[in-house]
C-alpha cells in the first residue's frame, strides 16, 4: 500500500475515486505546525529564527499519518502547489522523518488539477520539498507575526483595547481611508451636455452631441451659456461633415487568475472574495477546475488542443481562432507559474449539471472565459458621423454607433452584451433636418468608493498582496470593524480612521505602498532562490524596530464618535454617541468611562415598512455579517429584503 498525503478530506475523497486500492489517501486538514499563539515565537536576536510548534487540534491527523507511514511502500506528500502547501509539506516531512526508515520512501509530488492523468504524471516525476518556496512562506509568516505581535499592544495603549494590525491589511485600510477623504474634499462642478435630434433624407432619425465650437472642444459650464448655444443650434443649418467607417475586431480576454476571477464574481454576482474562493476551493477539490490560487495566464498545450477540438465540434470551424492563442504571464515567481484557472475538461459539461447553484454559477464563469480564449475574434462595423451646424457660430456635433457583423467569442456572453447602436446611412454634405435640440445639466462626480473588485484590482496593480491573500485581507478588515460596506462599497469606520492615522503618522515608511510592494517582491525573490528570507526580514525590521522604541511616547489617539443630539438618560450630563466595539456599533454616554451607560444601536433609513406600514425599515446583520433590511416590528412583521425597499420591495430575504 502506498500513502498519499493531502490537505483536504474532499481532495482525499476525489483522489481515492480513481487511484484504486493500492493507495491510501489521508488529509492533514490544514497546517499541522504553526507559531505559538501565546508568545512571539521568533528569536529576533538569532536571525529571526521561528519556533514552530505542533498544532494541538491536529494531533490525531499527525498520529494517523505516522501510523500509515510505517507500513507504506512509498509515501507521497501531495499538498497544494504553492508556498502554503509547500510549508505544510515540509512539516509533514518533519513528522514522518522521525522514523529514519521513512527517508528513502518519502517524496513530494505536485499537480495543478485533480484528474487521473495529472496525478499519474505527478507520481511519475516525484521531487524533494522545495526549500525556496518553504523559505518564502516562512519569511511571510515571520514578517506578519512581527507586525501583528509588536503593533497590537501599541494600538491597545494608544487607540483602544482589542485592536490589532497587519502588514498588508493596514495598506488596504489606508486605500479606503484616503479615498474617503478625497470624496469629502471633492467639490462638484457644473457642466452641460448639448444634444440635437436630426433626420436624414432616408428618414432615419439619430441623436448627435455637441463636440466642438469654432474648432475648440465644447466646454459648457453654466445654464446661461447652454441656453444661448441651444437657441443658436435651433436656427442653425445642419449638414453631414464627414462619415467614417471601419471594421473593428475584439479579441477574447485571457483566462482567469485568482484576482480577475474574484473581481468578476464581485462585479457580476455580487459575491465577496471569501465566498468566491470557498466555492473555487470546492470545485478544485472535486476535480472540476485547475488550482484556483494563481497569478499565471499559462495554459498547457494539451489543454489548448483539447479545447480547440471541443470548439470545432460544438460551434463549427468559423468560431475557432485561426491559430492557437496563448497569453503572456506577468508572474514574477517562476516556481509558482501554475496554469490559469480553467475547467479540467470542457468537453465534460455534464459534470457541472448536478452541481449546487453557486458551484454551477462559478464553474460557468470559469468555463466561458476559458473557452472564449481559443475562439474567433468578434467583428463590428463602427461608424462615426460628424455633423456641422452653422448658426451665429460653427458647431461640430457627433454620433457614433457599432453593429456586430460576427459574434465570434461573444456568442458565449449574449446576456452580458449591451444593445447595439445602429446609425442610418448618410452621405458627406447631406443636408439634415433638425427635429429638436436641448441641453442637460450635469455635475462632476467624486471618486467612487472601493468595492471588492476595485480594491483587489488596485492592490494587485500596486503589487501588494498575492492570490492567496486577497480574500483573507478583505474579510479581516471587516471583521475588525476598520471598514464597513455601504451598498456594496467600502467606507472606513471611525476606528479604522483612528488606527490608520496612528500607524501612518508613526510608521510612514513601513506602510508606504511602494515599501509594502517591495517586501512582496523580495519574498517572490526568496521563492525564486535569489534572496535569503532572513535578509528580507532584516531589511524590514531595521526601520520598524527603531520606530517601536520611540512610538511608546506618542500621544493617545481619540476615536471620533457620532453625536445623537440627546442627553444620557443615566447621568443626565453627557451626550449619547455612537461607538464601535468588537461586535459592531452601539450607543454609549460621551462621558465614558465615568458614565457606563450603553444601549443597542438601531440603524434606520427613515422609511416605513413597505409590508405592515407601521414599523420602520432598519438595517440588520446576518450571523456572517451580511447587511439586510428588515422591519423594526419583527417578529410581528417578518418583512426583510437584501436591497433598500425604495429600489426593490420584492427581493425578500425571508417572509
Amino acid at each position: 500500500m502506498n500513502l498519499i498525503i493531502v490537505e483536504s478530506p474532499t481532495k482525499a475523497n476525489t483522489l481515492s475515486k480513481f487511484l484504486g486500492k493500492d493507495y491510501d489517501v489521508l488529509a492533514t486538514k490544514g497546517h499541522i505546525k504553526d507559531l505559538p499563539k501565546s508568545e512571539l515565537g521568533i528569536d529576533v536576536e538569532k536571525n529571526f529564527k521561528p519556533s514552530y510548534v505542533a498544532v494541538e487540534k491536529k494531533k490525531e491527523e499527525v498520529a494517523n499519518i505516522q501510523k500509515a507511514g510505517k507500513t507504506a511502500k512509498k509515501i507521497y506528500i501531495a499538498t497544494d502547489p504553492d508556498r502554503e502547501g509547500e510549508a505544510i509539506a515540509s512539516h509533514v516531512e518533519e513528522f514522518l522523518l522521525e522514523r529514519k526508515d521513512n527517508k528513502d520512501k518519502l517524496s513530494r509530488i505536485v499537480f495543478h488539477e485533480i484528474t487521473k492523468e495529472a496525478v499519474e504524471e505527478a507520481l511519475a516525476a516525484p521531487r524533494d520539498v522545495d526549500k525556496n518556496l518553504v523559505d518564502a512562506q516562512v519569511g511571510r509568516r515571520v514578517l506578519d507575526r512581527l507586525v501583528g505581535y509588536k503593533l497590537s499592544p501599541l494600538l491597545w495603549r494608544k487607540v483602544r483595547r482589542g485592536l490589532s494590525a497587519g502588514r498588508v491589511q493596514t495598506v488596504a485600510v489606508r486605500l479606503i481611508v484616503e479615498r474617503e477623504r478625497e470624496i469629502e474634499k471633492f467639490k462638484k462642478d457644473e457642466y452641460w451636455e448639448i444634444f440635437s435630434l436630426v433626420k436624414g433624407k432616408k428618414n432615419g432619425e439619430f441623436q448627435i452631441y455637441l463636440s466642438k465650437i469654432e474648432d475648440k472642444k465644447a466646454d459648457v459650464k453654466d445654464g446661461k451659456t447652454a441656453n444661448s448655444i441651444v437657441k443658436d443650434l435651433e436656427k442653425a443649418d445642419y449638414k453631414v461633415y464627414e462619415v467614417a467607417k471601419r471594421q473593428v475586431t475584439k479579441k477574447p480576454y485571457p483566462p482567469y487568475t485568482t484576482s480577475t476571477m474574484t473581481q468578476a464574481a464581485a462585479r457580476l454576482l455580487g459575491w465577496s472574495a471569501k465566498k468566491t474562493m470557498n466555492i473555487a476551493q470546492q470545485l478544485y477539490e472535486e476535480g472540476l477546475i485547475t488550482y484556483h490560487r494563481t497569478d499565471s495566464l499559462f495554459v498547457a498545450k494539451s489543454a489548448v488542443l483539447k479545447l480547440r477540438s471541443f470548439i470545432k465540434e460544438k460551434y463549427g470551424e468559423k468560431y475557432l481562432s485561426g491559430e492557437e492563442r496563448y497569453y503572456k504571464t506577468t508572474s514574477k515567481v517562476a516556481q509558482e507559474a501554475h496554469e490559469a484557472i480553467r475547467p479540467t475538461n470542457v468537453a465534460k459539461e455534464k459534470d457541472a449539471d448536478g452541481l449546487a447553484k453557486d458551484k454551477s454559477t462559478l464553474y460557468g464563469l470559469i468555463a466561458r472565459r476559458f473557452v472564449a480564449t481559443q475562439m474567433a475574434e468578434s467583428l463590428y462595423d463602427e461608424t462615426v458621423i460628424d455633423v456641422e451646424a452653422k448658426g451665429d457660430k460653427i458647431y461640430l456635433l457627433r454620433a457614433s454607433g457599432q453593429v456586430m457583423r460576427f459574434d465570434g467569442w461573444k456568442i458565449l456572453f449574449k446576456n452580458g452584451e449591451e444593445g447595439e447602436v445602429s446609425l442610418p446611412e448618410v452621405e458627406k454634405d447631406e443636408v439634415l433636418k433638425l427635429i429638436k435640440t436641448w441641453g442637460e445639466q450635469k455635475f462632476t462626480q467624486p471618486p467612487v468608493r472601493f468595492n471588492e473588485a476595485s480594491l483587489i484590482k488596485t492592490l494587485e496593480k500596486l503589487g501588494i498582496g498575492r492570490p492567496s491573500t486577497y480574500a483573507p485581507i478583505i474579510s479581516t478588515i471587516q471583521l475588525r470593524n476598520y471598514v464597513e460596506k455601504d451598498e456594496g462599497k467600502f467606507k472606513p469606520t471611525p476606528v479604522g480612521i483612528a488606527v490608520n492615522d496612528f500607524l501612518l503618522t508613526n510608521f510612514p515608511d513601513v506602510f508606504e505602498y511602494a515599501f509594502t510592494a517591495e517586501m512582496e517582491n523580495d519574498l517572490d525573490q526568496v521563492a525564486n532562490g535569489v534572496m535569503d528570507w532572513e535578509e528580507t526580514i532584516k531589511y524590514f525590521w531595521k526601520p520598524f524596530g527603531k520606530k517601536l522604541e520611540t512610538v511608546g511616547k506618542a500621544k493617545r489617539v481619540k476615536i471620533e464618535t457620532e453625536k445623537l443630539g440627546k442627553k444620557c438618560p443615566e447621568c443626565k450630563t453627557g451626550e449619547l454617541v455612537i461607538r464601535i466595539g468588537r461586535f459592531g456599533k452601539f450607543i454609549s454616554c460621551s462621558r465614558f468611562p465615568e458614565c457606563k451607560f450603553t444601549d443597542r444601536f438601531i440603524e434606520k433609513i427613515n422609511m416605513k415598512c413597505p409590508d405592515c406600514k407601521k414599523g420602520e425599515v432598519i438595517i440588520k446583520k446576518t450571523k456572517k455579517g451580511r447587511k439586510f433590511f428588515g422591519c423594526s416590528r419583527y417578529p410581528e412583521c417578518t418583512w426583510a429584503s437584501w436591497r433598500k425597499p425604495e429600489t426593490d420591495t420584492t427581493d425578500s430575504a425571508s417572509k
